[in-house]
């Protein structure tokens, strides 16, 4: 009788203390997801910094999406690694199929150029003739889905878009000489632009990148003042400034950068091969054999862009590539309105290269720095709790901004117009006709 009495006695405790454990794995899992997904960090509208400039003042009137509050899904959005993640797995949701013509440059070195350009869907607001000139991300082309949703979504507001494909990203392309596009290479873009402002005479242009791309156009724009004639404006989205600031932040593990770092490269790696025999066909089997190990070893953007990158355009060490390629030494020269959008919770871009954009906005009026709490790199989704909208706020604000900006254009005195790509006036009339 003892025995049964003792049995009794401790079995009802054993259900307890695993509904103990089960509630202490619970709410460990609950916790971890909590700070994993950053479920309690606050949205608000971006962190601005601008002039106070009546330029400015009309912007924020006429752009909301810069002024109002930034919502992400509920559940995963404040991530940014899941906003990046989702990017760049599937870079935009039910995104739609717009309609172009691939245009095919030849290039005084042999190499052939691709961009495809896709007409306007609707008359403009302003009744102008405006092309969107677009510079993807790294190895990136006009056939990813997010260039495809932002494009449909420009196109439908009255655009025409013209977008780069980087010179070897396509896979169906094959390259015409031993070259690929590179981190700030701006020949390409050039003549994708140079072709536009010939064959539309009439157009004004919106100049837009994303990712490497922005480095490229803030490049392009400020490396030859003639670069800015007929330009609207300029966006650059989530671009780093400056490869020899980011090189060493590539190699840490804070915010898992090392391991982007690694996925890069890997994806670098095949583009690359991809065009084997192209890049490396005109050269001996020993040089061949060289660059394919120290490529097949590569665990990191650096290491490719040491070994093969700046060999393209014959740079003698990687600082001098990235020195010569970076847009940092050339955005200060950059005079027609110009909007610099980062996420603060970008993996890809370190806190310390946002101190380039916030004090080019400090002191350049025709500059708005626009840094967002969440976003990640060219995420920007926007939705409910779990499933994202197909447009983001990346979409919207860049169209909202570059509506903003061709209605200021159209309602400055004539001989304003004629200024394109000087600094933008700060009061309304003109110097020649008070003189």
């Amino acid at each position: 009788m003892n025995h049964d009495t003792d049995v009794h006695t401790i079995a009802p405790e054993l259900p307890a203390m695993f509904d103990g454990m089960k509630l202490a794995a619970v709410a460990t899992v609950l916790y971890i997801l909590v700070r994993c997904l950053n479920l309690k960090s606050p949205t608000a509208a971006p962190d601005l910094i601008y002039q106070d400039t009546p330029l400015n003042r009309f912007l924020l009137k006429s752009c909301p999406q810069l002024t109002k509050e930034y919502i992400p899904p509920l559940l995963w959005g404040k991530s940014g690694h899941l906003q990046t993640a989702l990017y760049g797995k599937l870079g935009r949701v039910s995104s739609p199929h717009p309609c172009g013509v691939r245009k095919f440059l030849p290039m005084q070195d042999g190499a052939t150029s691709t961009f495809d350009l896709f007409e306007p869907l609707a008359e403009h607001k302003t009744g102008g003739d405006i092309t969107m000139v677009i510079c993807p991300g790294i190895g990136n082309h006009s056939e990813k889905h997010y260039i495809r949703t932002f494009v449909d979504y420009s196109q439908r507001e009255g655009y025409r878009c013209a977008v780069l494909n980087h010179l070897g990203a396509l896979p169906n392309i094959e390259l015409t000489s031993p070259r690929m596009f590179t981190y700030g290479c701006t020949w390409e873009f050039s003549a994708m632009v140079g072709y536009i402002k010939k064959a539309y005479p009439q157009t004004q242009l919106i100049v837009i990148g994303f990712s490497l791309g922005g480095n490229i156009v803030c490049k392009f724009l400020g490396e030859n003042r003639n670069n800015q004639e007929r330009v609207l404006c300029s966006v650059s989205v989530c671009q780093g400034y400056s490869a020899l600031r980011a090189q060493e932040t590539f190699l840490q593990w804070d915010q898992c950068r090392r391991f982007y770092n690694f996925l890069m490269a890997d994806n670098m790696k095949k583009i690359i091969l991809s065009h084997r025999d192209s890049l490396f066909g005109g050269t001996s089997s020993k040089r061949i054999d060289a660059d394919l190990s120290r490529l097949y070893t590569s665990t990191s953007i650096m290491q490719i862009d040491d070994n093969i990158m700046r060999k393209f355009h014959g740079h003698s060490s990687l600082k001098e590539y990235y020195e010569k390629e970076s847009c940092v030494h050339y955005i200060h020269n950059v005079n027609v309105p110009l909007l610099l959008v980062n996420s603060a919770d970008d993996p890809l871009v370190h806190d310390s290269l946002l101190t380039i954009p916030r004090t080019l906005a400090e002191k350049k009026q025709n500059v708005v720095f626009a840094l967002t709490l969440h976003g990640g790199h060219l995420g920007f989704f926007e939705g409910a709790v779990l499933f994202p909208q197909p447009l983001t706020w990346m979409d919207k604000v860049i169209v909202g901004y570059a509506n903003a900006m061709c209605q200021w254009d159209k309602q400055k005195p004539p001989c304003q117009k004629s200024a394109t790509g000087s600094p933008p006036q700060a009061e309304g009339g003109c110097a020649e006709e008070k003189a």
